[in-house]
């Protein structure tokens, strides 16, 4: 299997992970920007699309999110399979003529929302009927400068405005896995704004409600808060359902656990590479297509 990468960040390194422990007859190719890029081990740096000589099965794009637009239209031309790291893109300015160049050469793709494989979200998928949920509110919030270790994060994409980042972009998971479960509202209202002390040109507090005819959906999401907390609250007609994905539990009114795992974050990356590995042989549609992706971030920057 021959695998082209654009942006050879920490992400990358976490897809390349997975395929590693999922196939060993791999061989990566890497879309640099600079020679002066360091050398990963077991994979050959190139510069230019034009150095693609042999046939790649399929290429990601994990390059910084501003950067995602250019590196999807030339990917096109490669006609290969795409596994888009998310967010898609960092505005719909574009969107609507890179998705018909895809579905005009019939392009497979994928967009990395590893959440729908996380295993508290499987379970209320699988366990919960969506017309039975009055009202869900899901948080999300964490400290920005404890994301990546021994970096200035004032100077990250996630900091940055101009280079997509912003917590509405950052963790648009939560939006994406609101529609996965509940499908798309009918309306959304929305408030983005700044108001920490981060020094950060970029969004750090967000909150979306998302109206459906028989339920509200709230979402909130935040950069600051220094202690990390990760869940949602069901109101349903049976009662109310918590669920904590840090911890990995869900429980209800009597604070009985009705479930549990032990997995790690990684393994959300091995289920999802092994996911979309197998749409390359079986040539069925992703659940987590381009064009989805594009719903998500019409009510992300709506």
């Amino acid at each position: 299997m021959r695998i082209l990468i654009i942006g050879l960040g920490s992400i990358a390194k976490k897809h390349m992970d997975a395929i590693n422990a999922l196939s060993q007859e791999v061989s990566f190719l890497a879309l640099r920007s600079s020679k002066e890029a360091k050398k990963v081990e077991n994979v050959t740096n190139i510069y230019s699309l034009n150095e693609v000589k042999e046939t790649i099965d399929f290429c990601i794009i994990s390059n910084p999110t501003h950067l995602h637009y250019d590196a999807i239209n030339n990917a096109i031309d490669l006609n290969v399979p795409m596994f888009i790291e998310k967010p898609s893109l960092m505005n719909l300015k574009g969107a609507n003529d890179l998705l018909e160049k895809i579905k005009s050469q019939n392009i497979l793709t994928h967009v990395a929302f590893n959440l729908r494989f996380h295993p508290v979200l499987n379970f209320l998928k699988k366990h919960v009927n969506p017309e039975e949920v009055f009202e869900a509110n899901i948080y999300c919030g964490s400290y920005l400068p404890d994301w990546r270790p021994n970096v200035d994060y004032r100077k990250v994409y996630s900091a940055n405005k101009k280079m997509g980042g912003g917590v509405h972009l950052d963790l648009i998971h939560e939006i994406d896995y609101a529609t996965w479960l509940f499908g798309y509202p009918e309306q959304t209202q929305s408030v983005k704004t700044n108001i920490s002390n981060l020094e950060i040109d970029s969004i750090d507090y967000a909150h979306y409600q998302m109206m459906y005819p028989n339920k509200v959906v709230s979402i909130t999401l935040n950069y600051y808060r220094k202690t990390p907390k990760r869940c949602l609250e069901l109101v349903t007609t049976q009662g109310v359902i918590f669920a904590n994905l840090l911890s990995q539990k869900v429980w209800n009114e009597q604070e009985e656990i009705i479930f549990e795992s032990n997995s790690t974050i990684l393994d959300t990356y091995h289920k999802q590479m092994k996911y979309f590995l197998g749409l390359l042989s079986s040539q069925e549609p992703s659940f987590s297509t381009f064009e989805n992706s594009l719903e998500n971030l019409k009510i992300c920057l709506k």
